[in-house]
């Protein structure tokens, strides 16, 4: 279903968590984008890559302790508790001859469970009959992470890794560096819980839209070999009609360059929607910057030249993927001044970040942006 559209009719299995026969189709035009429909058949291995996809990744953190309380041998298996339902679009599946509507099951509109999400965050159980009937069923990522109604709006809470626990201050810092450059993002803000942080952030996605990852828009062309990836989804953009994406695209990758983000795959940035016309509205908001500015690093790695970090998605390293960016002329470098001490206050207190690794990645950070401002430099001489 999308919304109270029927769009095919699917016969699951339930041991092998796949889908196993896919019947007619009755909206072409809702079939998920990615997912190739050919004389009125829908590609089944491609609509079970994005079934799969939709489910929490085997390699989140504590998976395998909630897999073993819940007595569920994959995070596949979480999928059907919640009709598929997530907070990221507008797909599920409703049981035959169930007479659901999506106005009574959208997790936009109607109250879920935070059970699972208890679990996943190591909370345990209270005792009580556990309820799966969550959108952290289906939600994506590595890091401990729970949905929440806050307020009335939905928000997403986000744990930290390893000894520094430095993701969530990641996030609000890109926030910072967004906010002063005038890129559209989502804002992060820092969360303290039992002493540990946690960043949080709003839903940007509304009952209305919907989030396409750049992984299933480039999935609609076949890649040549002779085209970059970078050319390649602008090519596939362009071809669905999709407007504003260079332009958007390029402020991400400066982003990247400046916070030295290691992660930025296909699945972690992309376009919106509406999901009611199908219309194309543009590029998704920046998102999910946690783990940029030497989040694991030790503090003898952490150098702002340095090139072994990792980079994604359209180059391994990042003074390569700034090359394609079609201009930088809209940065105003000034507007950083003093971005290291506001990280400072970011980390505040910290327990886990010292003074000396404060001190060693505010100076990494002020670097960044020297190095950010020769790359523009040579950009104006060459032009």
């Amino acid at each position: 279903m999308h919304k109270d559209t029927h769009v095919t009719d699917l016969a699951l299995d339930d041991a092998a968590c796949f889908i196993a026969k896919i019947g007619s189709v009755y909206a072409a035009d809702h079939v998920p984008i990615g997912v190739a429909v050919k004389k009125s058949e829908i590609d089944r291995a491609a609509l079970n890559e994005w079934w799969k996809k939709r489910a929490i990744p085997a390699n989140r953190q504590g998976i395998g302790d909630a897999l073993q309380l819940l007595e569920l041998s994959s995070t596949q298996n979480l999928l059907d508790k919640c009709f598929g339902l997530s907070l990221s679009d507008q797909y599920w599946i409703c049981p035959a001859r169930a007479s659901l509507k999506w106005a009574n099951v959208n997790f936009f509109g109607n109250h879920f469970s935070e059970d699972l999400g208890d679990i996943l965050l190591g909370k345990g159980t209270n005792g009580a009959e556990i309820s799966l009937m969550s959108p952290d069923n289906t939600s994506d990522g590595w890091l401990r992470k729970k949905w929440l109604i806050m307020n009335g709006k939905r928000c997403l809470v986000k744990g930290g890794s390893g000894a520094t626990q430095q993701e969530p201050y990641n996030e609000v810092l890109a926030s910072a560096i967004m906010r002063r450059l005038g890129i559209p993002h989502v804002s992060y803000k820092l969360m303290m819980q039992d002493e540990y942080p946690f960043s949080v952030c709003e839903n940007f996605v509304t009952p209305q839209t919907e989030l396409i990852s750049a992984w299933n828009i480039m999935q609609t062309q076949k890649k040549e070999n002779h085209v970059s990836v970078y050319r390649h989804y602008l090519n596939c953009c362009e071809a669905l009609g999709i407007p504003d994406v260079r332009e958007e695209l390029d402020r991400m990758i400066a982003l990247d360059y400046l916070i030295v983000n290691e992660d930025r795959h296909q699945n972690n940035f992309g376009v919106l929607r509406n999901a009611d016309t199908l219309e194309w509205i543009g590029s998704a908001p920046i998102y999910d910057n946690g783990t940029s500015f030497w989040f694991s690093a030790p503090l003898s790695m952490i150098h702002a030249d340095a090139l072994k970090s990792p980079c994604k998605p359209f180059r391994t390293r990042h003074s390569e993927q700034i090359k394609p960016a079609f201009s930088l002329d809209w940065i105003d470098l000034t507007a950083l001044d003093g971005i290291d001490e506001e990280f400072r206050e970011i980390v505040g207190d910290s327990l886990f970040i010292d003074q000396a690794r404060c001190d060693i990645l505010c100076d990494a950070l002020c670097k960044r942006i020297e190095m950010l401002g020769e790359v523009m430099q040579k950009r104006q001489r060459v032009s």
